[in-house]
Formats: C-alpha cells, sequence, structure tokens
C-alpha cells in the first residue's frame, strides 16, 4: 500500500509542477516545453524532491504512441504529400549524415570514442523533438510550408533513427557489421511492416467508428488505436513509430465523415488536454533526470560537462546546418523531376530557419537510456553514461539555447507572420457559403408549406456573410463584425440570466448545464470564425 501511496504522490507532484510551469510558460509567453524542461531541472536541486529514474520502457510504451498519434492527427495529407521530397531529405538523409559526422568526429573529440560509439551517440540524438519547434514556429507565424516540412521531419526521423541505433548498437554488442543486403531489407520491412500495420489499424478503426455513435466510446476508441497500432508493429518485429504516424494520417483525412459534431469537438478536446499532459510530464522528468546522471559519472566535473555537452551541441548544429542547404536544393531538383512542373525558387532564410530547428527531446533521451549496460562478452557498455550524460546536455542545449533564440531569428529574417490572410481557407469559406445560399434558394422552391420568411431570414444571412468575405475591409465586413459583437453580447446575457434562475431556485442544475452547453456552443461557433 505504501508503494500506491508513493506513486499517487509523485503522479500528483508531476500533474502540479505541469499546471504550475503551465501557467509560468503563458505569464513569460514561452513555449512551454522549454519552461517544463527548465523547471523540471530546478526541481532537481531542491532537496526533499523525489528522485525519478525515467524507464525508455516508458516513453517508448506509454509517452510516444499518444504523442506521435496526435501530431500525425494535425498533420495534413495533402501538404505532406507535396513536401515528401525536403521531408525524406530530413528525415532520411540527415540522419544518416547526424550519424556519419558524429561516428567520424567523436574519436577526436572525446577521448576514449572510437568511430562505432560514435555511431551510437550519432544514432541516439539524431530524432528531432516533434513539439517544441513546431510549437514555437506557429507561435509566431512561420511560413506554413516550413512548420509542415519540420512537422513531417520529426514525424519520420524518430523512426529512421531508432533505426540507425538499432545497427550502430549491434555493430558494438554483437560485433557483427551488417551488409548493405541486410540493412536494406531491414529497413524495408521496418517501413513497409510499419506502414501497412498502421493502415490497417486504421481501416478497422474506421469501420468500427462508422458504426458507433456514442462519444464516450469513440474517444476510448481515439485513445486506444495508437497503442494498438504501435504495440502490433512491433510484435511483427516492424517500426511502430511509422506504424502510429500512418495509423493518425489515414484517420485525419477520415475524422470529418465518422465523427459527429458533438464527438468531434470532444475529441480535440480530450486530445488537446492529454497531449499538454504527457509532454509536460516528459519534459519535467527530463530536467529531473540531470541529478541522477551526474551522479552516474563521478569523473566528470561541472566543467568539462559544459564543456563537452556545449562543443558536441555546436557539433550538431553545424552537421545540420551543412545538410540542409544541399539538402534543399537537391529535394528542389528532385521534385522537379518527378512532378515535371517548375517550382517557386528556394528561399535561403527559410532552409536557414529549418537548419536551426535542430531540437532533440524525450526521445533521444530515451534512447540513450535503452542502451545494454553490457556486451555480449559480458563487459560493461562502453561510456554508456558519457553518451546519456552527452544527449541530456545536447536536449539542454538545443532546446532552450534554439528555443530562445528561434523567434527573434525569424522576425530579425523577415519570416514572421509575412504570409498574410490564409487565401486558402478565405476561397473554402466563400465556396462553402454560396453552397448554403443555393440550397436554400433551391429549398424554398421545392417547400410547399408556405414557409417563406424562415428561408428568407436564414438565406438574408448567409448572403450578408458571403458580403463580408468577398470584402474583407467594407462596409459589409463592418457590419458583419458588428452583427458578431452583438451576438457575443447576447449570448453573455442569456447565460448570466439562466444562472439567476439557478440561483433563484426556478431551474436546476442539469437545465442549467443544458442551457449553458448550447450557448457555448454558440460562442465558440461565433468566435472560432475568422471573422470572429
Amino acid at each position: 500500500m505504501s508503494e500506491i501511496h508513493a506513486v499517487e504522490t509523485v503522479f500528483l507532484l508531476l500533474l502540479f509542477f505541469v499546471v504550475l510551469f503551465g501557467i509560468f510558460a503563458r505569464k513569460l509567453s514561452m513555449p512551454y516545453p522549454i519552461v517544463m524542461l527548465l523547471g523540471g531541472l530546478a526541481l532537481s536541486f531542491v532537496p526533499g524532491i523525489p528522485r525519478i529514474t525515467l524507464n525508455p520502457d516508458l516513453i517508448f510504451l506509454i509517452f510516444l504512441p499518444p504523442l506521435l498519434y496526435s501530431a500525425a492527427w494535425s498533420t495534413s495529407i495533402r501538404d505532406f504529400r507535396a513536401n515528401i521530397f525536403q521531408i525524406s531529405m530530413l528525415a532520411f538523409g540527415l540522419v544518416g549524415f547526424t550519424v556519419v559526422g558524429v561516428a567520424l568526429a567523436a574519436p577526436y573529440v572525446f577521448p576514449g570514442f572510437d568511430w562505432r560509439l560514435g555511431l551510437v551517440l550519432g544514432a541516439v540524438v539524431a530524432p528531432t523533438d516533434a513539439i517544441a519547434a513546431t510549437a514555437i514556429a506557429r507561435r509566431i507565424g512561420l511560413p506554413e510550408r516550413v512548420v509542415d516540412i519540420l512537422e513531417g521531419e520529426s514525424l519520420i526521423n524518430d523512426a529512421t533513427g531508432l533505426l540507425a541505433l538499432e545497427f550502430a548498437t549491434g555493430i558494438l554488442v554483437r560485433e557483427h557489421i551488417p551488409t548493405f543486403t541486410d540493412g536494406f531489407f531491414t529497413l524495408l520491412w521496418l517501413t513497409a511492416g510499419g506502414i501497412a500495420v498502421g493502415l490497417i489499424i486504421g481501416w478497422i478503426n474506421d469501420w468500427v467508428e462508422r458504426r458507433v455513435e456514442d462519444s464516450a466510446i469513440e474517444i476510448t476508441l481515439s485513445i486506444l488505436v495508437p497503442y494498438v497500432a504501435y504495440l502490433a508493429a512491433e510484435a511483427i518485429h516492424a517500426s511502430g513509430v511509422l506504424a502510429v504516424v500512418a495509423c493518425g494520417l489515414f484517420l485525419t483525412g477520415r475524422s470529418a465523415q465518422f465523427f459527429s459534431a458533438a464527438t468531434r469537438m470532444k475529441v480535440w478536446s480530450v486530445w488537446e488536454s492529454l497531449t499538454f499532459i504527457l509532454n509536460g510530464v516528459v519534459f519535467v522528468l527530463i530536467g529531473l533526470q540531470f541529478p541522477i546522471i551526474r551522479s552516474s559519472i563521478h569523473e566528470y566535473g561541472i566543467r568539462k560537462i559544459l564543456t563537452d555537452g556545449a562543443l558536441f551541441s555546436l557539433l550538431l548544429i553545424l552537421l545540420r546546418l551543412a545538410w540542409v542547404y544541399p539538402g534543399a536544393h537537391l529535394a528542389h531538383w528532385m521534385q522537379s523531376k518527378m512532378s515535371k512542373r517548375i517550382f517557386p525558387p528556394i528561399r535561403l532564410r527559410q532552409v536557414f530557419v529549418v537548419g536551426w530547428t535542430g531540437m532533440r527531446g524525450v526521445v533521444s533521451l530515451a534512447a540513450a537510456l535503452a542502451l545494454p549496460a553490457v556486451l555480449r562478452n559480458g563487459q560493461p557498455f562502453p561510456h554508456r553514461n558519457a553518451i546519456v550524460l552527452l544527449t541530456f546536455c545536447v536536449i539542454l542545449v538545443t532546446l532552450v539555447a534554439q528555443g530562445l533564440t528561434l523567434p527573434p531569428l525569424i522576425r530579425w529574417l523577415g519570416l514572421a507572420g509575412q504570409e498574410g490572410p490564409n487565401c486558402e481557407e478565405l476561397e473554402a469559406r466563400r465556396i462553402v457559403t454560396s453552397a448554403a445560399v443555393a440550397h436554400l434558394e433551391e429549398a424554398k422552391a421545392r417547400d410547399s408549406l408556405g414557409k417563406e420568411e424562415v428561408y428568407d431570414d436564414l438565406t438574408h444571412h448567409y448572403r450578408h456573410r458571403l458580403e463580408s468575405l468577398h470584402d474583407a475591409e467594407g462596409e459589409a465586413a463592418q457590419l458583419h463584425s458588428h452583427f458578431l459583437e452583438l451576438s457575443l453580447e447576447t449570448i453573455q446575457v442569456e447565460r448570466e440570466t439562466a444562472i439567476r434562475l439557478r440561483n433563484e431556485g426556478r431551474i436546476n442544475d442539469a437545465v442549467l448545464r443544458r442551457i449553458v452547453r448550447e450557448l457555448d456552443l454558440n460562442e465558440a461557433r461565433l468566435t472560432q470564425s475568422p471573422e470572429g
């Protein structure tokens, strides 16, 4: 029983600090992963704080599937396909370049390291974090295409980085260097098998969701799906990461059809909170690891930790910057050749921003902690603790230093919020509203009940909205804005009146909740539109 109480206490403390650091992040206008990491690091020095060892299985089996699924769910399939060459150059080409670059540099930078340990170290730090860079990029209005590329890279390079780590540890632990054929077929099976499993699980979920009309069950299914996809792929020794990503990308294009409107709102709310909690806990846990990692290497003084951590982080940053420019040109050339279309030239400022967003996160630390303790011959895994420490330093430097410098860098390069209004969305809203007007006119002509005033009222509302969409700064837009303002004021009056009726005892709380929910939905509909 005492163990259960200890786990409860630790879990409640983690949630409390996630909330506390989340409030600080909002107050400071900083991305919450940075604040969570720094907060966890600060907590690790507080006497009495429980020492929590981060289990890599906890990351790979509990945290990683839903976080990848959430990221894939919010990714546009169309944009992912459009940027597939750029994404591949980063998710495959850059991972290989990083692993080889670290393997060649490690013997000259870190005493006692050879090229095999360099391969392991490079594979550990090759994946970038799926949340941090895009959270910052979207916050300050980075061009959408750059954000799409960064999201796509972080979705795929977890799988390629872990595959590279499997080869690197095999060389060191089993003293076996795989042939090109072995590597190719292993990569093919991991990729094809993972994607196939993800698509199958996604299709099954799609079939089930279309036959279930209970929002609680549907939300539960949405949480279950990434774990099923991950475990099913791992069971056949395919890539669980790619299975989750493929499943999420498959279902994101179908959710508008198998979810009802009410369920869709609930699903988004649940997943928004779940993603925040999981990410918050993970980054706080990363910060809390420093004393444990520090105590495992007695020969490392603070000066050596700072020197080696900064040097290794600089090496990774330079390797990424060295790759992104030729990789971007090669991807542009391949895209033009394959599609036989002329694409706009590469903007070097955007390429530099992509190069600067190589932030590492929980996957790298979990990969380092998952390294075996001993080799096949029974000898201890050489410099294992040093690899873990260097990985922690890289996470801290890239996430904090690059994360904090990214907003001013983007503003200095003139990329912040430069794309203006979303013309694609505006045109879509015009077409959707025009279709609604046409439907109302057809329905009015067919209606034999003589209720023209109902159709006229709705048609007038939609025509007024259509005029505001065509004239974004004209009188119609101003009138529509005034209409929205009055509507929100009226909703607030209705809400306050319903609360007063409850307080007077004229209605019960169940009635109040139904009325307030309806008003909240109306307010959300008004405030989430571009005009609102």
